[in-house]
């Protein structure tokens, strides 16, 4: 790729550098070819519209002697004319057939052909006709006397202007080999310049490829190659952010499964165990008993009735198929009512149980049902992890625009570690005693869940040993529709 790549751009210089030259060439020697005839026939009608030399042939033509007589005059004007017998040359020609008389270079003029300009002339009218594809350049002017008819004929071979161009072509071919050089040095640099990010970038999308993501192209130009660098960075990070998050998802997705199999198959033994044993005693087990391993069996019934619930009402909220009632409601009676729900099982425990409202509590918009599960299960949670006679206060207040809702006890409290995994399914802060009141690990999740299509948020501060505090944040106008 990198030689393709350098052979490419190297070519394409070398072909641009060439056809630079070619075009200005072109248009040099044009220039050059049509500047010399554009002179020759200036000074051509210069030279004859002068009264004195004009004069002097026409009163030549008159003597007996007339050729010669005029040949003497174009001699004696050979510099206005520019006559130079290696190049350009004049003759005097029978007016009537065009045939050679005399002139400055009497070997060429007996095989002068007959040119349109010698036509013209013959016909009585100047000759000024040109054409840049003839290999010369002629003028014909017919000088009648009484001597006869006259033909004063200029003609250049072009050789000047053809050797003029020879050497621009030679200084062309010579601009062209410079060229080349300079064109294959800049062509190497400037493949080196664009191969260098661009050999970085592969080795980095390698790396990708192969699952590597620590692979960063430094390129802080502003061009598109700096562009796709940094773009290609961006994407790099997505894509490492993006399997962690899967691999997470799937680790999450195990552990899940095998949480779930584990709080399944725990109350799905204690029915087995304790069903076998009242087949197996059959009516040699006394009534107390045998009742107190029908009531076992109940609460487990119950509790699998209620793992398998909250499961459903999980999977529900990820899927989105729960339909919120967002109405108009009082905030601080949702909170007095589940305080007042709660109080009886916090006085069982000898709790503390306190509530502090603020004044003037605004009505917001939500699901009340929804919110009133949310704060329950903040208090339950509250009362189940405080050792017996603790101390619970549930507070509430506006801020903000929002309402919010604090449950703090000085219960077992969380480990440091273990905070942020609160809000995830099946996490427990006691496993045996989570057990024992019959949670089933999901209560916070959907608690959380419910928070977020409220557009809230939930946070909790804890340390282990002294309490915890969870905290319900809502906005007063409710979620954004």
């Amino acid at each position: 790729m990198t030689k393709s790549i350098y052979t490419k751009l190297v070519a394409i210089i070398i072909v641009l550098i060439l056809a630079l030259m070619a075009v200005v060439g072109a248009f040099l020697m044009r220039g050059v070819r049509n500047f010399y005839i554009n002179e020759f026939y200036t000074q051509m009608r210069e030279a004859f519209s002068g009264a004195v030399m004009a004069g002097d042939l026409r009163d030549a033509a008159d003597e007996p002697d007339a050729a010669a007589r005029m040949a003497d005059i174009l001699r004696a004007n050979s510099g206005q004319l520019g006559i130079n017998t290696g190049t350009r040359n004049y003759y005097i020609l029978d007016g009537l057939t065009g045939a050679y008389i005399t002139g400055s270079d009497p070997v060429a003029g007996p095989q002068l052909a007959v040119t349109r300009n010698i036509l013209t002339a013959i016909d009585g009218s100047e000759g000024y006709a040109s054409n840049s594809s003839d290999d010369y350049m002629d003028v014909a002017l017919p000088i009648r006397g009484e001597s006869g008819s006259f033909i004063i004929y200029i003609i250049d071979n072009k050789e000047t202007v053809s050797n003029l161009n020879a050497e621009i072509f030679n200084i062309i071919i010579e601009a062209i080999g410079i060229g080349l050089l300079f064109a294959i040095l800049l062509g190497l640099l400037l493949a080196k310049t664009m191969v260098t990010p661009i050999q970085s970038l592969t080795k980095a999308a390698e790396k990708v490829a192969a699952g590597d993501f620590s692979e960063s192209v430094e390129n802080e130009s502003r061009d598109e190659i700096g562009v796709l660098s940094r773009t290609f960075n961006d994407m790099a990070g997505q894509l490492e952010r993006n399997i962690e998050d899967l691999q997470h998802a799937e680790q999450m997705r195990k552990e899940f499964v095998a949480n779930v199999s584990h709080e399944l198959r725990t109350p799905v033994t204690s029915i087995r165990s304790y069903a076998e044993t009242l087949c197996d005693a059959g009516k040699t087990m006394d009534p107390e008993t045998e009742q107190r391993f029908l009531e076992v069996i109940v609460r487990e019934s119950d509790r699998m009735t209620k793992i398998v619930q909250d499961l459903l009402t999980l999977s529900r909220l990820d899927a989105g198929s729960i339909a919120f009632d967002f109405q108009t409601f009082s905030f601080e009676k949702s909170v007095r009512d589940v305080y007042n729900a709660q109080l009886l099982e916090a006085q069982k425990r000898r709790h503390n149980f306190g509530l502090e409202i603020e004044d003037g509590m605004p009505e917001i918009r939500g699901d009340r049902a929804r919110v009133e599960q949310v704060l329950i299960n903040m208090l339950s949670n509250a009362i189940k992890y405080t050792p017996d006679g603790g101390r619970i206060r549930m507070t509430a207040g506006t801020k903000d625009g929002c309402v919010w809702c604090t449950v703090r006890d000085n219960g077992i409290g969380i480990p440091k570690g273990d905070i942020d995994h609160v809000f995830e399914r099946f996490y427990r802060v006691d496993k045996a005693r989570s057990r024992e009141s019959g949670g089933t690990g999901l209560g916070l999740s959907i608690a959380y869940e419910i928070v977020q299509r409220h557009n809230g948020r939930m946070e909790i501060h804890s340390q282990k040993g002294k309490g915890t505090a969870i905290t319900v944040t809502l906005p007063v106008g409710g979620p954004d529709e």
